[in-house]
């Protein structure tokens, strides 16, 4: 029986739900969450709530929850915008417009976007900018400020990334909730194993003569060092196998995060942003290539690729059968690429153009299901049979 798919999407202008299957074919529907910037998107397939984090200096920042589908919103409101401001200051224009700034939410000053989501046990997590991790108890309604890792010895040193100094990527362990890992632009990776009381940095590069590519050294200065630009972060299923897909490469760790490896080579580019692993096998995963940092950051050659491992990096394979070979200049960011959780995995990824792709196969083709959204920021798969 064909799986019955959402594609979850957050862009720039609102999160949008692709409906389909597999073999299609696939129903847009959005905007969503009042066309708000949304960073990320996700679902719990077990009660069919899904969350999307984002705003702006403008809107504020919040989380917004759906427990009908998508049908209908509300908004946690984390920190108020430059919008309320106005409408406070301006009594008469809020009167003319019809509509009322938003009541005083708690963390204003403290937070501008929320950047990524994660669930871990009953507690939903929220990383933002500047780099914090916030949690809530209630599904979404509260939420309370994981202090821990701000005190953490190395945070009057973290360095903003091109985007701010941001927590972007929520990597739990199903099976022990309190242990967890993410990823900071461009401090790195930190990891916990008590819920987020203390942290443990991990930025140890192993293959250390790997420590540049292309002329690029790893930064930080110091060549045992993985690099602090953590683009995004995967983990491999159950054990401690991890991927990184990093401003200067990808990267495994067999160990929980303790020591990278880098696995780079066969890469057309050490540059790009999004990393997936397949379901049930952790030796398999994607990534999307770009041709540089400041060289434009579309696919190498303006040809589009999903590259391929089988075995946890040692081989890579160019995946192009559908998608577009020749002047193609899209970007695909670090949270908008995903799989499902069927045995025969699909793999989707979003672009900064609009378009969706979706394969069917693992990545031996590629079909584009959606086309003319806004940008896309991140793609997440939620599924029932």
């Amino acid at each position: 029986m064909a799986l019955n798919i959402r594609i979850l999407v957050g862009t720039t202008k609102g999160a949008f739900i692709l409906q389909g299957s597999k073999g299609g074919p696939w129903q847009v529907n959005g905007p969503f969450c009042d066309g708000w910037p949304i960073n990320h998107v996700i679902g719990d397939p077990n009660t069919g709530t899904i969350w999307a984090a984002g705003g702006s200096e403008w809107s504020g920042a919040g989380v917004w929850r759906s427990d009908d589908g998508g049908e209908t919103w509300a908004l946690s409101l984390l920190a108020n915008g430059k919008w309320d401001a106005m409408l406070t200051n301006d009594p008469a224009f809020a009167a003319h417009i019809g509509q009322q700034p938003k009541p005083p939410a708690p963390f204003t000053g403290q937070v501008e976007a929320i950047w990524s989501l994660g669930l871990a046990g009953d507690r939903l997590l929220a990383g933002v900018k500047p780099a914090q991790l916030y949690a809530s108890t209630d599904r979404g309604t509260t939420w309370t400020r994981i202090d821990g890792l701000n005190d953490h010895p190395s945070a009057p040193t973290w360095e903003p990334g091109a985007a701010g100094l941001i927590l972007h990527s929520i990597v739990v362990d199903p099976g022990e909730p309190k242990r967890l890992w993410v990823g900071i632009s461009a401090a790195g990776v930190f990891a916990t194993a008590d819920g987020g009381a203390t942290w443990d940095r991990q930025n140890r590069l192993t293959n250390q003569d790997a420590a540049s590519h292309d002329g690029h050294s790893h930064p930080g200065g110091h060549s045992h060092e993985v690099g602090h630009c953590v683009h995004n972060m995967v983990r491999a299923g159950v054990g401690d196998l991890m991927y990184q897909q990093n401003h200067h490469g990808v990267f495994r760790s067999q160990d929980g995060g303790q020591n990278w490896q880098d696995i780079s080579a066969g890469l057309p580019s050490t540059f790009g942003f999004p990393i997936a692993v397949h379901p049930h096998d952790p030796q398999t995963l994607w990534t999307f290539p770009l041709n540089g940092d400041t060289q434009g950051r579309f696919p190498p050659g303006a040809s589009a690729a999903v590259w391929r491992s089988r075995d946890g990096g040692q081989i890579w394979q160019k995946l192009q059968q559908g998608l577009p070979v020749a002047d193609c200049f899209f970007t695909v960011l670090r949270q908008a690429m995903a799989t499902d959780r069927a045995a025969r995995a699909g793999v989707y990824f979003g672009t900064n153009s609009g378009s969706v792709f979706a394969s069917p196969d693992e990545g031996d083709s590629w079909a584009e299901i959606a086309r003319h959204l806004p940008t896309v920021l991140s793609v997440e798969v939620m599924e029932a049979d």
